[in-house]
């Protein structure tokens, strides 16, 4: 009887197994946002614009699925914190990046003025130690309480940033701060500019513009910023693919998904499973601050009411849609999630009112549903959809969940087969039927007699012996 799942049987289907299926969704996305910018009567600047939005949004959605498929999908931590691992992580990164105040300068507060680089890195520790602090004594508890120890913790540290006291304070003898409700202005130097200056590129970057400037004569910089950008949060994508595909398959994830399945067993063979935990929480807080740190490093400024918990709940939107536990799934739960769901809506609406002749939309939903109940004319209430559609985005995710739930709990490709090693232990049928008849041989030639099955000793028992060294279980590994 064949175990194989839809998921395995469709990786084995496309050409090139998961990276097959995530260049297929992601071609087949482009190319549907491009014959909607056609109909839509988009130039190419639009279309080139609305590819490098879309770009950015399944690279930040991706990535931050993927760190959360480490907590939930491979050890099993019901994580609902992730705006703020990214908060602390943009936050930080400025406070080290920021240019040294100076008087008369549109930021009223400034920075320790290091790399951008240098940075980032920081961001990262500090969202690695915030889940460090919280793993300590929320991961002794159940699922529910962690849920409610991570959101409250985000809830926190937003308004921490918003308090007065962060505002503005001295650090080393300088003056910085996080800006407060007010926002902070993050004017360092641009980070494409800083990362091709690091590889001595920018000369060549520029050229690239001046270059595209034929096809996009008006000001081309922000267009190639846009895409250059995109590629960049796609090979960050890759990099967190590769980094998890990697963790899976190694001891270490394997008992990070041993503790998903049953903590008691995988104590019961000696091992640390809090330590696992810790391990595990904090490399995924890490990977949240950084992706918090690509998504708004480049907006210009930055405010605490931006983390609201609305994010949080998007990304476990992206990963239930992919299937936790599935790396690619992560992958496409992101790309489908942004480009249908976040993005979608608002070129639906640009779309339908394209489409559709011109008409002046009710105000309110009581004059929309009024003609419907006394003349059964829908068209007010189909003008004031449409007119609101951006806003109907949640509703349209609450479908979409309800739909997964009642036809796919596990999602697009969750329950995929897992191996516990890289490589391929089994061999051909042909090859173990050959080898069994070989031991069946060799068996009947060493046994010449087939009446004695065993050897009886000489005080009753049995010669047979039980290697309990090489037959056991070493818990160790």
């Amino acid at each position: 009887m064949s175990t194989t799942t839809l998921p395995d049987s469709l990786t084995r289907r496309v050409p090139g197994g998961d990276a097959g299926i995530i260049i297929a969704t992601l071609a087949a996305t482009y190319l549907a946002y491009v014959l909607i910018g056609i109909g839509l009567g988009y130039s190419l600047r639009g279309q080139l614009n609305t590819i490098a939005v879309l770009t950015f949004y399944i690279g930040v959605f991706a990535m931050l699925a993927l760190a959360l498929n480490l907590h939930w999908g491979y050890t099993g931590l019901f994580n609902i914190g992730i705006v703020g691992f990214m908060a602390v992580g943009i936050y930080v990164m400025a406070l080290v990046s920021k240019p040294v105040y100076q008087a008369g300068g549109a930021s009223q507060v400034g920075g320790l003025g290091l790399p951008v680089i240098i940075g980032i890195i920081a961001g990262m520790i500090a969202a690695s130690l915030l889940g460090l602090l919280i793993a300590l004594p929320a991961l002794r508890l159940r699922a529910d309480y962690l849920a409610i120890v991570t959101i409250a913790m985000s809830e926190i540290v937003r308004f921490s940033f918003l308090s007065g006291q962060l505002q503005q304070f001295n650090l080393a003898g300088r003056r910085v701060g996080f800006g407060g409700g007010s926002g902070l202005i993050l004017d360092y130097t641009d980070p494409l500019e800083s990362f091709f200056s690091f590889f001595g590129l920018w000369d060549a970057y520029l050229g690239l513009i001046e270059t595209f400037g034929i096809i996009i004569p008006n000001n081309p910089k922000p267009v190639v910023d846009g895409l250059v950008y995109g590629v960049v949060l796609l090979s960050f994508v890759g990099l967190y693919f590769w980094l998890l595909k990697r963790t899976g398959e190694s001891p270490f994830g394997r008992v990070l998904k041993a503790i998903r399945e049953d903590e008691e067993a995988a104590s019961s063979l000696g091992k640390d499973t809090n330590g696992f935990k810790i391990k595990a929480f904090m490399l995924g807080c890490a990977l949240m601050g950084l992706a918090g740190i690509l998504w708004f490093m480049r907006s210009g400024a930055v405010t605490p009411n931006t983390f609201r918990p609305r994010i949080t709940f998007f990304v476990w939107i992206a990963l239930i849609i992919g299937g936790a536990g599935s790396n690619t799934g992560s992958v496409l739960g992101g790309a489908i999630f942004a480009a249908l769901l976040y993005q979608g809506p608002r070129y639906l609406k640009n779309l339908l009112d394209t489409v559709l002749p011109s008409a002046s939309s009710p105000s309110s939903f009581g004059p929309a549903i009024a003609p419907l109940i006394s003349n059964l004319d829908i068209t007010p209430l189909l003008f004031y959809t449409i007119d609101n559609i951006r806003q109907l985005q949640l509703v349209f995710m609450g479908v979409v969940l309800i739909w997964l739930m009642h036809n796919r709990p596990e999602g697009l490709l969750g329950h995929r087969t897992e191996t516990a090693s890289p490589i391929t232990l089994s061999a051909p049928i042909a090859q173990t039927v050959a080898s069994e008849s070989r031991s069946t041989t060799a068996d009947a030639d060493t046994d010449p007699d087939p009446d004695a099955t065993e050897d009886i000793a000489p005080d009753g028992g049995s010669n047979s012996t039980t290697d309990t060294n090489n037959g056991g279980i070493n818990s160790n590994e």
